[in-house]
């Protein structure tokens, strides 16, 4: 029979009783709530049935002259039952999604989902919208999820923000506006109850069309009247519930039971109060409470011991009372049926989990189990007893080590043994007497044995090269690490000198530092060793070991292998170095940029002089070519110094691979066979695409130079995981944990060289010939992907030919950002009179040429050198204003983005143009308008303009 050891026995005892603890935990917190929030929500149901029986016998009341307001009082109701409905699902919904353990955001991205497909009646709809009258719930996608704070009506109200203001100050309330039907553009009469629920920071709103109310007169009387009695008798609520009705006489004018059905039942008394129960009934009429009361049931007629709940509305027209009467057990039986079952998986579930918990338990138990037989064994003197376990864990070489020394103990009993056994027959008489000292020395040996293969075991398991040399330097010990760097054996080595086990130049290298440690000294040094065929950096500690007389008779080597540590520390610096490199550049490139603009904007006005001599033009055109290239310069010190500016988006990298071939395959030689691999289901990225194009291009580009006979270029790309590559692949810093999109460009070519590859990403470093590349490639590649927060690695193939992956993170290529709706806006011509420009400039020179350059488009030109300034001007009142062209960085509080706002705002058909030569807070603050690069030409600020109108002219704000 199976029997159980004590300790997986405990283990199994403890894991039942966590198990336990965590089901009986969940039990309790979560399905009371469950029952008391499903009781609820039938009880509600009761109430909705009733309102509705009660709305439809409303509808017979209704004269011509006060119908409508009937119908629009029959409607609040409605509207507010519909309101209080959703409050109460929305109180469910998160209480079951919390104790069901889902997130937030989940649950509200449920909840949401699942009213904007809630409707009612006749296009009725529950929408919803924050404080700030952004849409959170709405069955049409052109409202859904859209900020609606600036939409207007035909009135010219903002009907959003006024019903959130209302609802905010008075918490609840019946509002008439004018709004669209689903689908439809025409603009109608809208009635809607909106409601405050501030323990979730939003406003809930259901509405009906005034022309529906309308609609319903004619249809509601005529059909109303036929169909009370048999909708009355179809209906059931929860098992066995039912609706009836009475006057205040005491006549019950229906009743689904034919034996009450049409009697007085004036005489008829409240068990519980003992009150004629149509009276209890009539007063608790339209008090929203329900009365308790106890009455029979069909299977057990007389006995009036069952608990019931009725709901009654009073119909005033004709003296009505309609009821709703459920059985209290009906209510609960729902949430009865629920708990069952949750206790039913939380059992089946403590079955699985004690079956696990015995496996786990037996697992992790069994290996100590079979230790302690076998230590059983070896006490009753078997010593060829084996644990027999093979484990790659500390039990494993707990085992190994057990194993070890039983038979080491083994051996040198057998030896000792056979020792005595020869010098017996002449020791006869000397053993007798040397019997007592001969067990003292065994026990002694026994000890020092068990002391040495401790100490041994211990020594062997440090991730450290150990050993002990004597004052002559002769080796005493060595543990195994120190054994297998050197190649050899615990036997070998001992009584070697160090000077036989070490080679010469190592030997040389050291002498100093033991000579040294033999005089008292502690020496730490470093040294490199080829460890299995791999170089590696070793740290290497000699510690002097002394006598009672304080005299050195030995030294203790300690040697750790710190490559990766020194690996680390060369790859911050390298860092550091590229980043303050960056930054140099960056800062030489923005001031560059504004000289550029200034002397390409002076050559360019002195070409268009009409008194120019045609002649001169052989010395300015170089000089314009010049200013050209040094712009091109600073576009690359920007991109390797991560201060250009970008505009990313959602890219697919398959159809990024198919761009990138188009452009490579005609400049590439006809010897270069060009081969793609893309996975398939490959994530997005979020760059900007223009500046991936280029570097993939560049990259391509310099793998061909590097092919002048022809060869093999391979542009893959591949999904990875950020955790795997950083421990088999060196980029250029240490890798985020997430999902990564690898692009590998890879040559059959001449390779790096190993200087190439210690400075490839450096500025103006080139391995071309002289004029040939300007040194910025790479540098420029490099600084790309860090400003998309990518890694990148430069590497030789092992066999022929050099390779670069490009590192960036994956997404899941959704873009979640609102864009951002500009005003509409018309062409202003270049003709136009009184077409007024602010330029805001801090730079007197630069400000002069680019307001030459507005003047010869036609403009007018108000200038401005800070944004306070230009903020005082705009706030004072310009009315030709047609536009701003401002620079990016001013010295003042005010900056660029705060006139940008103040446009939009005052002169909403003015167009905004930001010139930029660098800047962090540029590259830092997300600005989706038009972007001018210094140093530019008329042609481009033309350009940015017709950029500027035609975006302008697709948004409409209607």
């Amino acid at each position: 029979m199976f029997r159980m050891s004590a300790i997986t026995l405990r283990l199994f005892v403890l894991l039942i009783l966590l198990i336990s603890s965590i089901f009986g935990a969940i039990y309790l917190f979560s399905v009371p709530l469950i029952k008391n929030n499903v009781f609820k929500l039938e009880l509600n149901s009761n109430r909705q049935v009733l309102n509705v029986v009660y709305d439809l016998a409303s509808s017979i009341s209704f004269n011509s002259d006060t119908y409508i307001n009937r119908t629009l009082s029959h409607h609040e109701h409605r509207l507010k039952s519909i309101v209080e409905l959703t409050e109460n699902y929305i109180e469910s919904a998160v209480v079951n999604g919390r104790a069901k353990g889902r997130s937030e955001e989940e649950i509200w991205e449920d909840i949401f989902f699942s009213l904007r497909h809630f409707k009612f009646g006749f296009e009725g709809y529950v929408w919803i919208t924050d404080y700030n009258a952004k849409i959170l719930a709405h069955p049409s996608p052109l409202f859904n999820d859209t900020d609606l704070s600036l939409y207007i009506d035909v009135d010219g109200e903002r009907v959003i923000p006024k019903l959130v203001d209302l609802a905010l100050k008075e918490n609840e309330g019946f509002y008439k506006y004018k709004w669209n039907r689903l689908n439809e553009t025409q603009i109608i009469d809208k009635y809607s109850f909106v409601k405050n629920m501030a323990q979730w920071g939003f406003v809930i709103g259901a509405g009906v069309y005034i022309d529906d109310l309308q609609k319903e007169i004619a249809a509601q009387k005529e059909k109303a009247v036929n169909d009370i009695a048999d909708v009355l008798k179809d209906i059931n609520i929860a098992n066995n519930g039912y609706l009836y009705v009475f006057d205040s006489q005491g006549n019950m004018l229906f009743h689904p039971n034919a034996n009450i059905n049409g009697i007085n039942f004036k005489t008829q008394l409240n068990p519980v109060t003992g009150n004629p129960i149509y009276k209890d009934l009539m007063a608790m009429a339209d008090t929203g409470e329900e009365l308790y009361y106890k009455w029979d049931r069909p299977d057990d007629p007389g006995r009036y011991n069952y608990e019931k709940l009725s709901l009654t509305r009073h119909l005033s027209g004709f003296d009505w009372y309609i009821s709703s009467s459920v059985y209290f057990d009906d209510l609960m039986f729902s949430s009865i049926q629920l708990s069952q079952r949750i206790v039913a998986i939380g059992v089946v579930g403590l079955f699985v989990g004690a079956l696990l918990a015995f496996l786990f338990a037996k697992w992790i138990t069994s290996p100590i189990r079979k230790l302690s037989l076998t230590a059983q064994k070896i006490n009753k003197g078997d010593l060829m007893a084996k644990t027999g376990i093979k484990r790659n864990d500390e039990l494993g070489v707990l085992a190994e080590s057990f194993d070890y020394m039983v038979s080491r103990l083994r051996d040198n009993i057998t030896t000792l043994n056979l020792r005595v056994a020869e010098r017996t027959q002449g020791l006869s008489e000397s053993n007798q007497q040397l019997l007592g000292a001969v067990q003292r020395l065994e026990l002694t040996q026994s000890e020092l044995r068990a002391a040495e293969a401790r100490q041994r075991l211990i020594l062997n398991a440090l991730p450290a090269q150990v050993a002990y040399l004597d004052s002559d330097l002769h080796f005493v010990f060595a543990n195994r690490e120190y054994l297998e760097i050197f190649n050899e054996t615990k036997d070998s080595i001992v009584g070697k000198p160090i000077s036989s086990v070490v080679n010469a130049e190592m030997y040389a290298a050291i002498s100093p530092h033991i000579e040294r440690a033999l005089q008292g000294e502690r020496v730490i040094y470093e040294y490199p060793l080829i460890d299995k065929g791999q170089p590696i950096l070793t740290r290497r500690t000699v510690l002097p070991f002394y006598d009672d007389n304080k005299k050195v008779v030995g030294l203790l080597t300690l040697s750790i292998d710190i490559t990766k540590e020194r690996e680390t520390e060369n790859r911050l610096a390298e860092a550091s170095k590229m980043k303050t490199v960056g930054q140099l550049s960056g800062g030489l490139a923005h001031d560059f940029n504004n000289l550029l603009t200034i002397i390409l904007g002076n050559l360019l006005e002195l070409q268009l002089e009409d008194k120019f001599p045609q002649k001169w033009n052989y010395h300015l055109i170089p000089a314009i070519r010049a200013t050209r290239r040094g712009a091109n310069l600073t576009r690359r010190l920007l991109a390797f110094s991560r201060r250009q500016p970008l505009s990313p988006s959602y890219i697919e990298p398959k159809s990024l691979i198919h761009d990138v071939i188009e452009l490579i395959s005609a400049p590439l030689p006809d010897n270069i066979v060009l081969l793609t691999q893309v996975i398939d289901h490959c994530p997005a990225i979020y760059v900007d695409s223009a500046l991936m194009e280029d570097a993939l291009v560049n990259l391509m580009l310099n793998s061909a130079d590097a092919m002048s006979k022809g060869g093999r270029l391979t542009l893959a790309v591949n999904k990875v995981n950020g955790a795997t590559l950083s421990t088999h692949y060196s980029f250029d810093e240490s890798i985020s944990p997430g999902q990564y999109v690898l692009f590998t460009i890879q040559d059959s070519g001449t390779g790096f060289t190993p200087e190439a590859l210690v400075k490839a990403c450096e500025p103006f470093y080139t391995t071309k010939l002289s004029g040939a590349g300007s040194g910025l490639g790479l540098s420029m590649v490099f600084g790309f992907v860090k400003q998309s927060k990518g890694y990148m690695r430069v590497a030789n193939n092992d066999d022929i030919g050099a390779c670069v992956e490009i590192l960036l993170p994956a997404t899941d290529g959704t873009n979640n950002s609102s864009p951002c709706i500009l005003p509409t806006t018309k062409r202003l011509s270049k003709e136009s009179k009184d077409a007024l420009v602010l330029l805001i400039e801090d730079n007197q020179d630069v400000r002069s040429v680019v307001r030459q350059q507005l003047v010869g488009l036609g403009y007018a030109v108000i200038e401005a050198s800070t944004a306070d300034e230009a903020m005082n001007l705009l706030n004072m009142g310009l009315p030709s204003l047609v536009g701003v062209v401002s620079d990016g960085v001013m010295p003042g509080s005010a900056t660029c983005y705060d006139v940008n706002v103040l446009i939009q705002k005052e002169y909403p058909k003015a167009f905004f143009i930001l010139m930029t030569g660098y800047s962090d807070k540029l590259v830092n603050i997300e600005y989706d308008g038009i972007f001018l690069q210094k140093p530019f030409d008329s042609n481009a600020l033309f350009n940015a303009i017709e950029v500027n109108f035609i975006n302008n002219s697709g948004h409409n704000n209607d």
